[in-house]
């Protein structure tokens, strides 16, 4: 009756619109007091020890630089770099769109910062351009849902600290299946243009051109070189690195690029902590949440049940899969991961499931709920920018949902793509 309270006044408080951090926190506080089986104190303490965490630092970090690179002429420049590359193919703006969200996936760790920040600038180029506005809020909503899985990426951090594995070799793990998924989505751009007769940009391929464009964006493209390399080269830890990634945003928006003025940074800043404290709202009451889950034995019953239906791996894999598909719908990706991980963890690793590997599914599966409705928070942001329907959008976006669902089930059963950079 505790789990059936739990979760049927969590369920009724999102059907009430309230947001998704308060709804966790008091459905779990209903719980406790219906219970009686821990004190009160249970969720405060949930609240603190959650965020009393060194790597969990690295969040408000990457979100900082984030907003950093946003505002700082990072994006055009990354779009010139993409358009450069693919620009003259057919379908040549839609690729380059995908390929600019994949560099700044790789400086931002968040899936709607990185639609907003490509989204303001793509979204208008490509209407111009003669593509369909639809289509153009979709390729950017889809394409940013790369943000949180080519590294640096927050809901990695915060699978990490709640399966104490590496950082690190999540990071290192993210890059192939990051550039799989983009790859599918520019395969299916490009088909989408073929069929509907969007051409390149009409200029010839230059290697001049190609060279000239990446030293304009020299240092956004060095940010996750500087990350990477310094975590593996022992220079620094995730946390840091995030704070270097912040650091060398700032030199490069007020002193290099000079498109991010002294005046801009009191809104960057404040931007910044109204996000972060969103998104530690939602950890702290996750973890709560999660940790009633665990007293109540139900990790363990879902095992149990889970396992019970099949002795097959594969068939297993796939109702997992299955769950989290479910799930990225109606629930935000770090509340899930938080509550997921130690119910689900424990059953891939039976199944001989490497945990930086199934961290990886995970993550890629719950990316998958940025485009889904109802939450599908890529969706709005993507709307809120283009001012096209909810309705028309989300019909233009069943293509990519499907591209996405068979790249990861790719990840899923190769693992080596996940796991070959990180030597295992």
């Amino acid at each position: 009756m505790t789990i059936a309270v739990l979760f049927g006044s969590f369920a009724l408080f999102l059907l009430l619109s309230i947001p998704v951090g308060i709804a966790l926190g008091i459905s779990t506080l209903v719980a406790i007091v219906y219970s009686g089986s821990v004190p009160i104190e249970f969720l405060v303490q949930g609240l603190t020890t959650s965020v009393d965490n060194f790597p969990i630092m690295a969040v408000p970090f990457f979100i900082l630089a984030g907003e950093i690179m946003g505002k700082g002429g990072i994006s055009e420049r990354l779009f010139r770099v993409a358009n450069s590359m693919v620009g003259n193919i057919t379908g040549g703006f839609a690729i380059a769109t995908i390929v600019t969200c994949m560099f700044f996936a790789a400086i931002s760790g968040s899936a709607p910062a990185t639609v907003a920040a490509v989204g303001g600038i793509m979204i208008p180029a490509m209407v111009k351009q003669g593509y369909d506005r639809t289509f153009s809020a979709a390729v950017v909503a889809a394409a940013g849902s790369l943000g949180v899985i080519i590294p640096p990426s927050i809901p990695m951090v915060i699978y990490g600290t709640s399966s104490a594995s590496s950082i690190g070799d999540l990071f290192m793990a993210g890059i192939i299946p990051g550039l799989i998924i983009g790859a599918a989505l520019s395969l299916y751009a490009y088909y989408f243009a073929k069929k509907n007769g969007y051409k390149g940009n009409g200029k010839k391929f230059s290697f001049k051109n190609i060279l000239k464009s990446i030293w304009e964006a020299k240092w956004a493209l060095a940010i996750p070189i500087i990350i990477l390399g310094g975590i593996y080269g022992g220079f620094f830890t995730p946390t840091e690195a995030a704070a270097v990634a912040v650091v060398v945003g700032l030199i490069a928006g007020l002193f290099i690029y000079k498109e991010l003025k002294w005046k801009d940074l009191p809104r960057v800043f404040i931007d910044s902590a109204l996000t972060t404290a969103t998104v530690l709202i939602i950890v702290g009451t996750a973890t709560a949440f999660g940790r009633l889950l665990t007293v109540e034995q139900i990790p363990n019953q879902i095992a149990e049940w889970i396992l019970s239906i099949s002795e097959s791996p594969i068939i297993v894999m796939l109702l997992i899969l299955v769950l989290l598909l479910i799930v990225g719908c109606f629930m935000d990706t770090l509340a899930a991961i938080i509550i997921l991980t130690p119910i689900l963890l424990p059953i891939t690793t039976s199944l001989g499931y490497d945990p930086i590997h199934f961290g990886i599914i995970m993550v890629v599966g719950l990316a998958v709920g940025f485009i889904t409705p109802p939450v599908g928070v890529n969706l709005f942001v993507a709307q809120g920018i283009s001012g096209v329907s909810f309705e028309a959008l989300v019909r233009r976006i069943i293509p990519f949902i499907i591209v996405m669902t068979i790249t990861l089930l790719i990840i899923t059963f190769i693992p080596q793509l996940s796991l070959m950079l990180i030597g295992k």
